[in-house]
């Protein structure tokens, strides 16, 4: 129970159960440089759990950035039946790769290697941790980013890339079939034009294509997301994902809201740059109602969420659709 958020209970979710967190677990990744480390939460009971593979953004913080990260999303998606599994990216800085690393600042490519030895480890992880032994179903994964993780989880949707700096670097990735739907949180919007100045002598990968990210996805965004260090755009950078994925098939626009949504990165945060109870209440019901439906496991969910928004919280923010 959370006193402090009040429209949004309008919006309905399964009943919460206890959870339990399991950190670190400690993959072997020799090509990466160093073993990727992950934090685990999943409900204390239950059989053929789903799982989030959940990837964190840049950020200014040293320990947001990183499987610490994310609490206030993790801790939610965990008592609602999810298995939350988050790596430790190159580009943190509390246990990431130095400045001399192939691929800083961003490490696009690293990024997606973390992902794909999660999802080749799944095996190993019910045989590391006991509390998870027997209990996955791997027949439903989806991939949950926030900022630059929604660049990450674009492209194992199926999302393209162009380093500017390197043209011979294009990679357009057909989607991970093991990845069954996605949500991108505020992610990155399209590069050239779209881009500050700034931007696009510094961050050349920041170039995505969307038009083969075809895995069915939801996109997030807030209507004063702003960042002028990266596009002159505004808010509006974010929603292109929606406007040019085929597979996103879903845009919520949270009213009011900046880069961190209500508060998914940490509790009393420096990325809370926005920090709602009821926002972040609206971020964690509706995503966790895409995820059900998307994922088969109750088709009623989504459609549900998106009519108590509409009749309950209309001044939270309100979901477009391509179809239903």
């Amino acid at each position: 129970m959370n006193d402090l958020v009040t429209k949004a209970r309008t919006i309905p979710t399964p009943a919460p159960q206890p959870t339990l967190t399991i950190n670190p677990v400690t993959l072997p990744a020799p090509a990466r440089g160093r073993s990727l480390e992950l934090r685990i939460t999943a409900p204390i009971s239950g059989d053929n759990l789903p799982i989030i593979l959940l990837s964190h953004g840049h950020g200014p913080s040293l320990y947001i950035p990183s499987k610490d990260g994310y609490g206030p999303l993790v801790d939610f998606h965990a008592a609602h039946g999810f298995v939350v599994i988050q790596p430790t990216h190159a580009n943190s800085k509390v246990a990431g790769l130095g400045v001399d690393a192939p691929g800083y600042p961003f490490f696009w490519q690293s990024r997606l290697d973390d992902m794909t030895l999660i999802l080749d480890s799944l095996g190993t992880i019910e045989q590391t941790v006991p509390l998870l032994a027997g209990r996955l179903d791997t027949s439903r994964i989806a991939a949950v980013g926030h900022s630059l993780g929604g660049q990450t989880v674009g492209m194992l949707l199926g999302a393209g890339l162009t380093d500017t700096a390197n043209p011979a670097v294009t990679r357009v990735r057909r989607p991970e079939p093991r990845i069954k739907a996605g949500v991108l949180l505020a992610a990155p919007g399209l590069g050239g034009d779209s881009l500050s100045d700034h931007a696009r002598a510094n961050y050349t990968t920041l170039n995505p294509d969307f038009s083969t990210l075809t895995t069915r996805t939801l996109v997030v965004a807030g209507d004063a997301d702003d960042n002028p260090h990266l596009t002159p755009r505004g808010a509006d950078w974010h929603v292109d994902p929606y406007r040019h994925a085929p597979g996103a098939e879903a845009l919520l626009t949270l009213f009011g809201g900046k880069h961190g949504l209500g508060g998914i990165a940490g509790y009393d945060a420096k990325e809370t740059d926005d920090e709602d109870p009821d926002r972040l209440s609206v971020t964690q019901r509706m995503t966790l109602a895409w995820l059900r439906t998307a994922l088969e496991i109750d088709a009623a969910s989504w459609p549900a969420a998106v009519a108590a928004l509409a009749a309950g919280a209309a001044d939270l923010g309100k979901v477009e659709q391509k179809r239903i």
